[in-house]
């Protein structure tokens, strides 16, 4: 297959706001929370919106070749690429590790990174506790709803870009839109939710015993990237880039995602704004033409 552009997934969650229809994504609903941007998740799989499988599954065009064989070595496809809109505060959650994810729920855990692309002002992050805590002290916050008053609260400008390993809990604050590469995973244990309800009037679901199983108690410092190599894990590695001119070539280890966080132009005369992904296949080349700034997604050798 040759370079394609991508057509989200998306979803309407509570806390989702409506600015990614500014952005030219579509939806049958009035808000947009987030857009799976390259997703071969069957919760929400990423459709190709260029050339000749347009309107197609990327999962099911995609072959081993063009995923690299990197990529292809894993269980399940390694990454997930999200643009998240959150209009108001997501719950305090947690995800599990690999060891514990495929052993219960069938599924990788979730390492993620979140690169700011706006923010309202004073907004902020959740992550990590911000002293050494315990599980009766969490159940008591919990109760007492002051568990937010343990968490590292980060007031966030754009370009920034966190790392969050599996057992960290966190949250994205409201005010803010961002990117998201983590693993192919959608396992959320939410420890809080600010007593919210569903649309069917009924409180959230906590995972609150799952979510103690597999959660770090230790002090976290979050650490600020910016610039070059944001985000590295087995299953993502993530890049800084502004154009140059220069040819982008996916090797045949793996394949590149392409994001655009700002500018407009073509990537082998296909158009592209703010927002809009691609799919480089392994071992193919895309040129980039306008000016623009982006994240490339592949996955390396560790």
């Amino acid at each position: 297959m040759e370079t394609v552009k991508l057509k989200p997934a998306t979803k309407d969650y509570i806390w989702g706001g409506n600015k990614f229809f500014r952005w030219g994504k579509e939806a049958d609903t009035d808000r947009i929370a987030e857009c799976w941007e390259l997703s071969f998740h069957d919760d929400g799989p990423s459709i190709i919106d260029s050339g000749i499988d347009k309107g197609k599954l990327l999962k099911n065009v995609a072959k081993k070749e063009d995923i690299g064989f990197l990529a292809s070595s894993f269980s399940f496809f390694p990454m997930l690429v999200k643009l998240i809109d959150a209009k108001d505060n997501l719950s305090i959650q947690v995800h599990p590790n690999d060891q514990y994810a495929l052993k219960n729920e069938n599924s990788y855990g979730k390492t993620e990174m979140w690169y700011i692309l706006e923010a309202e002002k004073d907004a902020f992050l959740y992550i990590g506790f911000n002293h050494d805590v315990s599980k009766k002290e969490i159940l008591d916050r919990i109760v007492n709803n002051t568990l937010i008053e343990s968490l590292n609260a980060i007031k966030v400008q754009p370009g920034e870009c966190y790392f969050i390993p599996s057992g960290t809990p966190h949250a994205i604050g409201k005010g803010i839109t961002l990117l998201e590469v983590q693993q192919n995973s959608n396992i959320t244990y939410r420890l809080y939710d600010y007593g919210r309800l569903e649309k069917d009037g009924k409180p959230r679901e906590l995972h609150i015993e799952k979510a103690l199983k597999v959660m770090d108690f230790n002090q976290f410092c979050p650490i600020i990237t910016k610039e070059g190599r944001l985000g590295y894990s087995p299953y993502f590695s993530t890049y800084k880039r502004k154009n140059d001119g220069s040819v982008i070539l996916a090797t045949k280890e793996s394949f590149i995602a392409i994001t655009i966080t700002d500018g407009k132009g073509a990537i082998n005369d296909i158009p592209f704004s703010k927002g809009d992904t691609f799919f480089i296949p392994a071992g193919k080349q895309a040129s980039i033409n306008g000016d623009c700034t982006y994240l490339l997604i592949t996955v390396e050798k560790q």
